[in-house]
């Protein structure tokens, strides 16, 4: 689930993305202040768009921004309060960690792709499929995890990349848009001495 807010460029509205709808065709149904966006086909909820949010709590953060408990709550009372059944959950998790190559094997139907398993915590390991050129087993990188935002917009989420599934991106820095990123492909390249499953710090992991 992602929470996104630009008051400046798009108002104020809070948008909850819950899953990703690709190209299907959606309706919306709108009471009072929240709008739930849904998949034509089924009915299955796909976002939340909340108008004048600043009248329940005031966002600071601009572009993906991350709710506490009590504001999560707060949403679920007007969703509750305007006659819709579901509720939101809060989504804590950090989206962007350290991840380290563990196996890596060429993608059966690309000559620059490949099949990489990456762990993103002690106890976590994701298939992503990439095509970074210094990407190489051991190696330990940022990996932006289903949930993430990239600083353009873009959104990640599970896909599939010609019949491979992939949970993730490894970044580079210009995709991060990390001061003084080098203009040429390959993705961050950190220390060996790096924590897996640690939080993305600029600060910490990109120095240039």
């Amino acid at each position: 689930m992602i929470f996104t807010y630009n008051k400046e460029y798009v108002g104020d509205v809070l948008m909850i993305i819950v899953k990703n709808s690709g190209d299907a065709k959606l309706d919306v149904e709108r009471k009072g202040k929240v709008a739930r966006v849904c998949l034509k086909e089924n009915g299955e909820t796909v976002a939340w768009n909340i108008f004048e949010v600043s009248s329940l709590f005031e966002i600071a953060e601009r572009g993906q921004v991350f709710l506490t408990d009590e504001q999560v709550a707060r949403l679920n009372q007007e969703l509750q309060a305007e006659g819709f059944t579901e509720e939101i959950v809060n989504d804590k998790e950090p989206k962007f960690v350290v991840g380290e190559i563990v196996e890596m094997v060429a993608h059966p139907d690309s000559d620059h792709l490949n099949i990489c398993q990456v762990a993103v915590a002690s106890d976590k390991t994701v298939q992503i499929v990439a095509g970074a050129p210094n990407a190489r087993l051991g190696l330990k990188t940022i990996v932006a995890l289903p949930g993430a935002m990239m600083p353009k917009g873009n959104l990640i989420f599970p896909g599939e990349l010609r019949g491979e599934k992939s949970f993730g991106m490894m970044c580079s820095p210009r995709e991060l848009h990390l001061p003084n990123a080098p203009q040429k492909r390959g993705i961050i390249e950190l220390s060996e001495d790096q924590v897996i499953g640690t939080p993305f710090d600029p600060a910490k992991h990109w120095t240039a």
